[in-house]
């Protein structure tokens, strides 16, 4: 595991978060993190809501990924989150491939997703969602993939804090054709494949998998002190694996029963 990172750098918010959105906003790459990388969720957290603050677009949804084990005790949630720009969210038909970018020099890759899309305004203050009581706040679920993608290419290897810090290392949610029988499902299998060639094969399951993705982010917004929004969209966890990928690559991502999603990866402009 890469710990590399700049040591004159800082280890404020703020300087992080600026650092991170000026490659962002030039569709730059950098070289090592900008600082001191987070140590604690508090810290990651504080990073990645100084940066939301700085970027000028609305989230309209979250990413939600697994904390990899080898990280549990240091950062002791099952699970990460990272915003989704308004901007970053691809909605495509079927037989459609959407034009998703990704930073040159950076951290990139795509991720066979299942993306929910919030029913209504959750309510205030409250924390204690399961897979099971979740439901009504489902008003569709998709075939999807997150694109991952990080003026950062170490931002993986430097572990959970880093990536939270960075966006969640979120850079695009693509929501493909709906899962219209998803209730009546309990797994769905999975094929990605990049440029035609197989790289990687899964299977969901529907509650401790998108229902519980979907629990985990209004908790944690909830005690962030906010809440989810009608219309937001959850992407809910890698099915395939994390694929890397490269800029004029494309993707597929086949969903056993339901259909398939397609991405055409481009390279991040300057804003």
């Amino acid at each position: 595991m890469s710990t590399e990172h700049d040591t004159t750098g800082s280890s404020n918010p703020q300087d992080i978060s600026a650092r991170f959105t000026a490659a962002r906003a030039a569709g730059q790459s950098l070289q090592a993190y900008p600082g001191m990388p987070p140590t604690t969720l508090d810290q990651a957290y504080a990073i990645q809501a100084a940066a939301v603050a700085r970027w000028p677009d609305a989230v309209a949804g979250w990413k939600v990924a697994r904390v990899n084990p080898a990280f549990a005790a240091q950062f002791p949630e099952e699970r990460l989150i990272g915003p989704a720009f308004a901007a970053n969210i691809h909605r495509v038909a079927a037989g459609e491939a959407a034009r998703c970018p990704v930073f040159d020099g950076g951290f990139a890759a795509v991720e066979a997703e299942v993306v929910i899309v919030v029913a209504e305004d959750a309510p205030a203050g409250k924390a204690d969602w399961t897979a099971d009581t979740v439901l009504p706040f489902v008003k569709s679920m998709h075939i999807g993939v997150e694109v991952a993608s990080s003026p950062l290419a170490t931002l993986n290897d430097i572990g959970p804090g880093a990536i939270i810090s960075d966006f969640g290392n979120n850079w695009g949610v693509v929501v493909g054709p709906e899962i219209v029988n998803w209730r009546e499902l309990e797994t769905i299998a999975v094929e990605t494949f990049i440029d035609g060639q197989s790289v990687g094969t899964g299977k969901v399951a529907i509650k401790p998998g998108p229902l519980g993705a979907l629990a985990f982010t209004l908790n944690k917004r909830a005690l962030q002190g906010t809440i989810l929004r009608a219309g937001d969209v959850i992407s809910t966890g890698m099915i395939t694996g994390v694929h890397d990928i490269r800029i004029g690559q494309q993707s597929r991502h086949v969903f056993a029963g339901v259909g398939e999603v397609a991405v055409q990866i481009t390279k991040a402009a300057g804003r």
